[in-house]
């Protein structure tokens, strides 16, 4: 029998039930803290009479007050309508407690003690203003309160913190493309005025890789077979265009099978050691590349000829932008788990690239199997 992986983020959930389920975890938490005072059953019962007020004074908060005048700047009226809604609630929670709770307790527990009796017995309007029944109401409400508002805070700077996070990838990954575009076509151009044969053939090709890069390249992974075969037909293209003057090594050790990786996270190093390291030098020039996959370590090497003439400071500046904006994405995406050394020597330039993939989940690979039955 097949095991099957099972994970948490495959499970959707509803989000009333989401916030059900979360409250009713609350609800027994705070069931469990007051028990400790009486027995179980009877926390469970008067915390039965307070929750709907806590939930509803959450609600308040947290949907109206918070996103519509403390979020837009309007901190006097937030001020003012909290101090409202405070006040409100535990004016609420304090009747409550007057007319369900207390003689619940009173007569089942035979509570003699004058003071309490004093202060929970007698004309209504006295009692539910009593200051120390107050502040006592007033903490009880705002301490649950403010525990479940510091979580849902949290939760949206986090949310944020993602949004943000997200927005920053997708805006370097979308300048790879027209940075590979821009360079690509230059070459074409290059052999176009030259009304090289080879110019259909490199069209073609690069058709096959936009299409890559437009239908596959929109998920945070993809699959790194695929990846590299892409990265392939990149340097089958170049060959076309650099004929015998470029030796090519490419070198895979390893299986690549079931592992994932960002999308065009390779490609700027490769790009980079074509246009810096072949384009910029005339006679033979050289490029090895190696890829080693060991479990889940992938290591990248990327060496190449550089050209006998240093380049000239504004070149520079406006050079390597493909390699800087891969730098920026492994910052973001392998934070703590990938290692990029660079060398720039005086006639070899080398990258070296060292990260921990991803594996395709068996869930994933189930998914896939059935998409290839279905087209098969």
């Amino acid at each position: 029998m097949n095991a099957i992986n099972f994970h948490a983020k495959d499970v959707h959930m509803p989000r009333v039930a989401q916030h059900v389920l979360f409250w009713v975890i609350v609800s027994l938490l705070i069931t469990s803290i007051y028990s400790v005072q009486v027995d179980f059953l009877t926390s469970l019962r008067n915390n039965a009479f307070y929750m709907p007020i806590q939930i509803a004074y959450y609600y308040a908060l947290a949907y109206w007050l918070v996103p519509a005048y403390l979020f837009k700047g309007k901190y006097f009226q937030f001020l003012l309508l909290f101090i409202l809604l405070a006040t409100v609630s535990v004016l609420v929670s304090r009747s409550i407690g007057l007319i369900f709770i207390i003689p619940y307790l009173i007569t089942k527990f035979n509570i003699t003690d004058v003071d309490y009796l004093a202060s929970n017995r007698g004309p209504f309007l006295e009692c539910l203003f009593n200051k120390v029944s107050l502040v006592n109401a007033l903490k009880g409400t705002n301490l649950t309160i403010g525990f479940v508002m510091a979580i849902k805070l949290f939760k949206m700077w986090y949310e944020r913190k993602q949004a943000a996070l997200e927005a920053e990838l997708n805006a370097l990954k979308a300048q790879v493309h027209p940075h590979f575009l821009f360079n690509t076509l230059n070459n074409l151009y290059a052999l176009s005025l030259n009304q090289s044969p080879k110019s259909p053939q490199i069209i073609l090709g690069l058709s096959g890789l936009l299409r890559y890069m437009l239908y596959e390249c929109n998920t945070d992974k993809v699959l790194l077979e695929r990846e590299v075969f892409m990265m392939q037909q990149y340097i089958k293209l170049e060959k076309l265009r650099y004929e015998d003057r470029i030796d090519i090594s490419f070198n895979i050790n390893g299986n690549l099978k079931d592992k994932l990786i960002a999308p065009l996270l390779i490609l700027p190093f490769i790009e980079n050691a074509f246009k810096h390291g072949t384009s910029e030098k005339t006679g033979q020039v050289w490029i090895n590349i190696d890829i080693t996959v060991k479990g889940e370590s992938f290591k990248l090497k990327v060496a190449n000829s550089k050209p006998e003439k240093k380049i000239t400071a504004g070149e520079n500046n406006e050079g390597h932008i493909g390699l800087k904006n891969a730098v920026k994405r492994l910052d973001l995406l392998y934070p703590g788990i990938s290692n990029l050394k660079i060398m720039d020597e005086e006639d070899t330039f080398l990258i070296v690239l060292n990260l921990d993939l991803k594996l395709v989940s068996q869930r994933a690979k189930q998914g896939r199997s059935l998409k290839q039955l279905a087209t098969v």
